[in-house]
Formats: C-alpha cells, sequence, structure tokens
C-alpha cells in the first residue's frame, strides 16, 4: 500500500492537474517565494525571516525541482511524505509482526490525512482546495506518526528513530509542533514507554544534529531569534486561543475526555490500588503504571493537540488521537466482559475518531465531484499559480469586480482608517482569489510592457502584500531579510537597518489596490521610510509601484 502511495504521488506530480480554487489559496504562494529564493542562495531563516521553520521550505523546493509542473496545493502537501512515509513504513513493519489489523488500522488513516489535501474543518461555505494550513496539516501528521511509534512499536531503535527524526522534523516545520511532541515524548518517558537511558540518547542526538545545523547553516539561532520575535508578536493572544482550540474542536474534545472518564471510572479499583502502592513503596515503575493507563494517555495526547490548535487557522486538527483510540480498542478482549462498558466505549471512539475522516472525505468528494463544472482560469503569466479552476459565477464576478474595484477606490480607503476589509471573509472569498492571481497576471504583463519600453530590467521585486509571487513568476530575485508571509498583525516586526536597506535597494516594489486594505496600508506604513526615495507610478489598474531612483532616467 506504501509502494502504490508512492507511485500515485509520483504520477499526479507529473501531471498539469488544474484543481478548484479554494479560501486562502495564496497562503501555497509563500513556498513559491520561499523556493525562489532557496534557489536563489538564500537560506531560510538565515537571509529572510519566516512564520515557520525552514524544512517545509526545503522540501517544497526539492519536489519543485523535480515537479516543476506540479499543481501547487499538491506539491505542498505532499512534500513531507519524503519524512513521514519512511518512518511510517517502520512503524508498520514492527506493528504488522504482531498484528496485521492493528498494522492497517494505523496506516490507513495515516495515508488518508496525507493524501487528501484538505484541512478538517471548512472555512468557506463553497468547495475547494485547501491552499492554506499546509504546515499545519504537515505537523499533524508527524505528531501521529510519533504517537503511532511510541504506543505500538516495541523496537527501540525504531522506536529511537523516529523519536529522533520526527522531533528534528517538527522543530525545523513549526515549534508549536515540537512542543507539542516534546509534551508527548515527556509523558511517555514518565509513563514508562520511553526508557532514561533510550530518552537520553535520543535528545543527545537531536542536540548533535541541531548542533551541525548550525555550525553549517547558522539557521537554528537566527531561528530561535525569530520564535522570540514572534512570540513577542502574538503573546497577548495565545491565552484566549487555548479556549478557542478546544471549543472550536469540541466535537473530539467531549467525547475524548467523556471516553477517559469512563475508561478510569471502570478500572479506577485496579488505578486506585496501584497509586497507593506507588505512594506507598516510592515505587518509579507502579507510578508509571498508573500513567500509562489507556485514559491518561488519551488526555496527554488531547491536551498537547490542543496547545497545538491554539495558533492554527486550519488544520487537521487532532488526528494523531486516533492512535491512543486505537490502544483502547485492543483492550477489546477485557471490555466484551461488560457488554455495556464495551458499548459505550465503542460509541464514544467513533464519536471522537470518525468526524474528521468523514468531514476530509466529505470535503475531498464535494471538491472533486463538482469540478468538471468549473472554468479554468484564463492567465498568461502565473506558471503553476494559475491551474486553479472556479465556478462560471465565480469567474463573471471576477471581471466585474476588476472593473469595481479602481473605479471606486476611494470607498475602499475609506474603510482602512476604520480598521475594516471590503468584506469580513475577504481572503477566503474564492472571488477574491481569483481575483488576485488575475491581477498578479495583468502586473506582469505591465511590467514586461514598461521593461520593453524603456529598455530597462527590474531585476529585485518586492510586494508589499501578504506574499510576493513576481520573483517566482518572472525568474527574478527578492530582497533578503524581509518576512514571507507578511501579515503585519502577527508575523512582520519592525524593520531594522538591514531589512530598510534591502528594501531601499528594491528595484520594483508592487503595491496591490484591488481593493486597498489595512494590511498592505500597514505593510506601506512600514517601509515608508525605506521607499522615500522610490518613485511611485500608477502601474495598471490594480497596481501601483515604487520604482527605484537609479530607473529614475528611464521615465523622464
Amino acid at each position: 500500500m506504501i509502494v502504490a502511495t508512492v507511485s500515485i504521488t509520483v504520477l499526479l506530480l507529473s501531471l498539469p492537474l488544474t484543481l478548484p480554487i479554494g479560501p486562502m489559496y495564496w497562503d501555497v504562494y509563500i513556498y513559491y517565494d520561499a523556493a525562489n529564493r532557496i534557489f536563489d542562495g538564500q537560506v531560510p531563516i538565515v537571509d529572510f525571516f519566516a512564520p515557520v521553520g525552514p524544512l517545509g521550505y526545503y522540501l517544497f523546493a526539492g519536489f519543485v525541482g523535480i515537479f516543476p509542473n506540479a499543481q501547487p496545493t499538491l506539491i505542498a502537501h505532499w512534500s513531507l511524505l519524503a519524512v513521514t512515509l519512511p518512518l511510517m513504513a517502520l512503524v508498520v513493519r514492527d506493528v504488522d509482526r504482531r498484528s496485521r489489523t492493528t498494522a492497517f488500522a494505523l496506516l490507513i488513516p495515516f495515508l488518508l490525512f496525507a493524501l487528501l489535501p484538505f484541512n478538517t474543518r471548512e472555512f468557506y461555505p463553497f468547495p475547494g482546495s485547501d491552499g492554506f494550513g499546509i504546515y499545519n496539516r504537515q505537523c499533524c501528521q508527524m505528531l501521529y506518526v510519533l504517537v503511532a511509534a511510541l504506543l505500538f512499536v516495541r523496537d527501540r531503535r525504531i522506536v529511537a528513530a523516529v523519536l529522533v527524526t520526527s522531533m528534528l522534523a517538527l522543530f525545523t516545520l513549526k515549534i508549536t509542533g515540537f512542543v507539542a511532541a516534546g509534551c508527548i515524548a515527556a509523558y511517555a518517558l514518565l509513563a514508562g514507554r520511553l526508557r532514561l537511558k533510550m530518552a537520553l540518547a535520543c535528545a543527545a542526538a537531536f542536540l548533535a544534529l541541531l548542533a551541525g545545523l548550525e555550525v553549517f547553516t547558522g539557521i537554528v539561532g537566527a531561528y530561535l531569534a525569530d520564535i522570540i520575535a514572534l512570540v513577542r508578536l502574538n503573546s497577548d493572544t495565545l491565552a484566549p486561543r487555548f479556549l478557542q482550540a478546544a471549543s472550536m474542536n469540541f466535537g473530539i474534545v467531549a467525547p475524548t475526555i467523556a471516553l477517559a472518564a469512563l475508561l478510569a471510572w471502570t478500572d479506577r479499583t485496579r488505578l486506585w490500588s496501584l497509586a497507593i502502592d506507588a505512594v506507598r513503596h516510592r515505587s518509579l515503575a507502579e507510578a508509571a503504571a498508573v500513567l500509562d493507563h489507556r485514559a491518561a494517555w488519551l488526555l496527554a495526547v488531547l491536551a498537547a493537540g490542543i496547545f497545538f490548535e491554539t495558533q492554527n487557522t486550519g488544520s487537521q486538527a487532532l488526528i494523531f488521537l486516533w492512535p491512543a483510540l486505537l490502544l483502547v480498542l485492543g483492550d477489546v478482549a477485557t471490555m466484551m466482559r461488560r457488554p455495556r462498558t464495551l458499548i459505550a466505549v465503542m460509541a464514544l471512539v467513533a464519536t471522537a475518531a470518525l468526524p474528521p475522516a468523514v468531514m476530509l472525505v466529505e470535503r475531498a468528494a464535494r471538491t472533486y465531484a463538482g469540478a468538471p463544472k468549473n472554468v479554468p482560469l484564463e492567465h498568461a503569466n502565473l506558471k503553476t499559480l494559475g491551474a486553479v479552476s472556479m465556478r462560471p459565477e465565480v469567474a463573471r464576478r471576477l471581471e466585474d469586480m476588476l472593473a469595481h474595484y479602481p473605479a471606486h477606490r476611494a470607498t475602499y480607503d475609506d474603510l482602512i482608517p476604520r480598521g475594516e476589509l471590503p468584506a469580513n471573509v475577504l481572503y477566503s472569498d474564492f472571488d477574491f482569489q481569483a481575483i488576485y492571481l488575475t491581477a498578479i497576471d495583468r502586473a506582469i504583463a505591465s511590467i514586461r510592457d514598461i521593461e520593453a519600453r524603456n529598455n530597462v530590467r527590474f531585476e529585485t521585486l518586492m510586494s508589499l502584500n501578504f506574499v510576493n509571487p513576481f520573483p517566482w513568476l518572472m525568474d527574478r530575485s527578492a530582497p533578503r531579510y524581509i518576512t514571507i508571509g507578511a501579515d503585519p498583525m502577527r508575523a512582520v516586526p519592525a524593520p531594522g537597518e538591514r531589512e530598510n536597506q534591502a528594501v531601499a535597494a528594491a528595484d520594483l516594489v508592487l503595491y496591490p489596490t484591488c481593493p486597498p486594505t489595512v494590511a498592505n496600508t500597514r505593510l506601506y506604513e512600514l517601509y515608508a521610510p525605506a521607499l522615500s526615495s522610490h518613485r511611485r507610478i500608477r502601474l495598471d489598474a490594480c497596481y501601483d509601484a515604487f520604482v527605484n531612483p537609479k530607473f529614475a532616467g528611464a521615465f523622464e
């Protein structure tokens, strides 16, 4: 099945596929910006500020090098298979020696989540591909492999390999995923699933690998500095998000807690006896036996999962609970003695486990079943970023709004001092994403026209926007040091001297205006001092541009 998965992904990545556009599709442009910078010799974190770690960008760049015509959402989602699939193969191989049923019960859900590029929560009423939350989904899949190994693998060498690799991968993917994994691994140590000697050896190997990364790339120190900067920018939003994460996933959280309570209650006599003996004998082994109870594992993994979801907009939330739920099902023989308990346990397991899988399959079915009636995006300059389709009514609205926004720009400018967007879910609207792509396509045509008429070439391109696809699409360079995925509310530290120098040296800085937004205005305000010598021009109906003074002669 793993071989079949590899074959299918290679085949689909080799084909020029078109997928329905989805909410916040522009998140995937961040990967192309990063890949272009990597191909240009820049090092993630060291040479540009990023909201997450470097691994996802390197994997994506490698996959793009192999599959240059792959659909963006698919290649971004599947690139982590290079890490997770070999580790999952090791887990399944070990488990299969004892139970093929259990091995398949671990593998099939993993492949479902790893192959379908969707989040487990719908963010927009229309069906479409999820080009956002990709690194969150990848972290969830990595955590799934880790939990499966800790709970089901007996070969200590495999456990060690999975632990070290997954911790390193999560550290370099997203720091909250690493912290969640650290909590789970620490709990495994307390519960006796990890021996202290092995844990220390794994920690030493992990630190040695980090030291090697730091020596050869300088990424680790810069990454930690970036994390500190992001924590400072988001410190006031973390606490309320614990409640938000629990409430958004209430359909999983509530039955999991109820199941843990039921398991602890039905086994209360033995647990109480173990706890008393642990205190009386001061026995770590007996204390570990209490912590290794199925109910305790459910709560430990759930707590780590809720923490991870505190900073996520979209993800495959809590899918790594399934190995812990499967551990519960492994004790069915004992529960058969109490039919009522068995029925309650099975019902609660199903209630906790099925919603993410059902939601994923339903969303994929809606998206792909409706795709044949979609129309492809028309473009000339977008490469594979334009490999999307949309409903005919969205395509009609695209043209209407591209005429409307420039004609009524003052109206949308008036919203900016109020801190309002033209629509509350503007970035999720399919028409906005399609409009944005078309505006980029036309802006590139305008840039090339200016270059041809004035016999110039703008080598360094920047965008005062959340994303900057222009360097990738035009085979140019992006300024060093500035943020990719530039959300000025959450992920753009105040520019320092080197950032300002890089912006001041940029040949052309693009400023989107269809429509004007609060975020773009704040980005302009951040970088305005560095752009003071640039000449502002109207590039076309949907873009202004700031031209480096070295090109002033061409515009006389």
